[in-house]
């Protein structure tokens, strides 16, 4: 979803612009993230402050076990008119990423696999209808899939954690894909698919592993599954079909640069202040 919001900039320069500018406000996120919990945290723990707030601060108290309960239940301290503009927010954040990933949902099922290999004369008519049913059955299969996600202790946790049994493939065939000559669309394929089964493994092996090492060894081996299915079944050096990379492909604007500098010094101190 971020890739399709890149090209609809009206510019290379445009795009990357828009990446700089939503890499500064993902380093907010920590901080939104992290914050209401400690509030909430020291809340509970202060007597005082919660015989001051009376019942309101009792009802449907967050727990342990249900820390996801922290930020909404702090909202109810907040004056009126502040209360709508963080409900406004909320559910802006929550509509636009969720019509983005219908947007790729609906994309990756009707140009990668209808139109290859279900009705490859499809017309763009036909294609645009399909892919409506294919967001409306992507809604339908989430409003199933949802109440049986209430049971979870941390859904931030929960989604990080299963979003990296896919990302870690998709890093290595871009990773391969752009800088290897040799990466075929077969050793693509494989490690892609390869890439799910080998997290799996990993996750449910007793090794109490933190999932952010197990993304980074999925990544690793998905990186060896490609580089072995392709020297395998090519037959050149090179790809013939892959993308020749000149210097130019890569050429960032003056102002890009000073943004991704100034990114990574505060990502530095950042880290270095709260880890």
């Amino acid at each position: 979803m971020i890739i399709q919001r890149t090209f609809a900039s009206k510019s290379v320069n445009e795009a990357q612009k828009g990446l700089i500018f939503a890499a500064f406000l993902k380093l907010i996120i920590p901080f939104i993230v992290v914050i209401p919990g400690i509030a909430a945290f020291v809340i509970i723990n202060d007597p005082e402050l919660m015989a001051k707030l009376g019942d309101m601060a009792t009802s449907h108290m967050p727990s342990d076990a249900h820390a996801d309960y922290a930020y909404p239940w702090l909202t109810q301290f907040l004056p009126a008119g502040i209360k709508g503009v963080v409900f406004a927010a909320l559910a802006a954040a929550i509509v636009s990423s969720l019509a983005s990933m219908l947007n790729s949902t609906a994309t990756i099922f009707t140009l990668d696999i209808y139109k290859q290999y279900i009705d490859k004369k499809a017309s763009d008519t036909k294609l645009v209808n399909i892919g409506r049913l294919t967001s409306l059955a992507a809604i339908v299969i989430a409003c199933f899939v949802a109440p049986l996600l209430g049971a979870i202790g941390q859904a931030f946790q929960f989604i990080q954690e299963y979003t990296g049994l896919v990302s870690p493939g998709i890093l290595a065939v871009f990773m391969l894909g752009l800088f290897w000559k040799k990466t075929t669309s077969k050793g693509a394929i494989v490690g892609v698919l390869a890439s799910i089964p080998i997290a799996l493994l990993l996750k449910f092996l007793p090794l109490e592993m933190p999932f952010l090492d197990q993304m980074f060894y999925t990544f690793i081996l998905t990186c060896a599954t490609i580089v072995f299915v392709t020297l395998n079944t090519s037959e050149t050096d090179d790809d013939p079909n892959g993308i020749p990379l000149t210097k130019d492909v890569f050429a960032t604007s003056s102002a890009f640069n000073i943004g991704a500098y100034a990114l990574l010094i505060i990502l530095a101190v950042l880290y270095s202040v709260f880890w």
